[in-house]
């Protein structure tokens, strides 16, 4: 309840400041409060209340829901500037200019996220790197949330893109899906395509456990892949070994880097997948090499874009260290929520292992 207090204010709030802005009369102000509305019963009715309903209606108010949300982001953005170009000049822009400019904004954004997914090319400099893992590829992929904005369609072009790739290991790095396996089990199903298939990895995001992490476990290792919940497994390229650990997210349990480390293991490079980078410090005391995460979106559109930085700094996006620990935190290669990218793109994420004396 102290949430639905909060949210409500927040939106009445806004709601205000635009009505008042944009001088709204009579069915003007109640077209506005539409979208206000839309924005609050997801949360109302899903996020405090059932998680797991999920008729057809049900897809479509949060499809809409969603879609308002973008757009509300634009258009306070928008009367934001204009209010402050008024202080500063004078000058104030026409009520339909916004209008107009928040729905191009979101129509932009909505083409930029159903796109897909460019591939990212990142080289990742290892100290002392074996010769035997020069070049070593991986492929990335995380933040997918399949659910009401994404389906099957967009998941079988990642994976064709990414095979294509010709990786030696893929990582999945959490947040693969919004819902349940009875629902989006059909729409996640080409992941199980995906190549090499002795050498995919999954560990959950934060949005598996919201959506029932035990069912979600249970379906990727029916598709073959490894599911690390604070866990290890060792791979060998040539004369060399790669330890891929992997910690669950904090909201679905403890994560132990400790464990997914495997110090009684040799291994020439150790490989930790991590959904939030936050915890880029547990991976760095353990002495992982390399660190994978996803979780930010990159803030996914703008003005988040710049909030985000805030959050989840110094490891926002792309590649940075953690003392001696690589971290790359990737976009994500869909989006979540409002299905919207603008300064950010959806990526999937090539990164290839080079020698840093190289």
């Amino acid at each position: 309840m102290r949430f639905l207090a909060v949210l409500t204010a927040l939106l009445g709030i806004v709601y205000a400041y635009l009505a008042l802005g944009w001088e709204a009369r009579g069915w003007e102000r109640a077209a506005l409060a539409a979208p206000f509305v839309t924005i609050w019963l997801v949360p109302a009715v899903y996020w405090v209340g059932d998680r797991g309903r999920h008729t057809r209606y049900d897809e479509w108010l949060h499809f809409a829901s969603y879609v308002c949300m973008g757009w509300l982001s634009f258009a306070f953005v928008l009367t934001v500037l204009r209010d402050l170009a008024l202080f500063a000049t004078g000058w104030q822009a026409p009520t339909p200019w916004l209008l107009a400019a928040s729905v191009a904004a979101l129509g932009a954004g909505a083409a930029a996220a159903f796109r897909g997914p460019r591939v990212r090319k990142v080289e990742v400099p290892i100290e002392n790197l074996d010769p035997a893992l020069e070049g070593l590829r991986i492929v990335q992929i995380t933040d997918l949330h399949v659910g009401p904005t994404i389906g099957e369609r967009y998941v079988r072009r990642v994976v064709e893109m990414a095979n294509a790739l010709k990786p030696d290991l893929v990582a999945l790095t959490g947040d693969m899906v919004d819902g349940p396996v009875s629902r989006l089990g059909r729409h996640v199903a080409p992941l199980a395509e995906l190549e090499p298939k002795e050498r995919r990895f999954f560990i959950l995001g934060n949005h598996e456990a919201y959506a029932g992490a035990g069912q979600w476990i249970d379906y990727f290792r029916a598709q073959g892949m490894h599911v690390l919940l604070n866990e290890y497994r060792t791979l060998s390229f040539g004369n060399a070994s790669v330890l891929v650990g992997g910690v669950v997210d904090p909201a679905a349990g403890k994560p132990d880097a400790e464990k997914a480390f495997g110090k009684n293991e040799t291994a020439a490079l150790r490989l930790l997948l991590a959904h939030n980078p936050k915890l880029a410090p547990l991976g760095e005391r353990a002495g992982f090499d390399l660190q994978l995460s996803g979780h930010t979106h990159a803030g996914q559109f703008f003005p988040w874009t710049l909030a985000v930085k805030l959050i989840h700094g110094p490891h926002v996006w792309g590649l940075s260290r953690s003392g001696r620990m690589w971290v790359y935190v990737s976009a994500g290669t869909g989006t979540w929520g409002p299905p919207v990218r603008f300064g950010t793109t959806p990526e999937l994420t090539l990164i290839r292992l080079v020698r840093r004396d190289a």
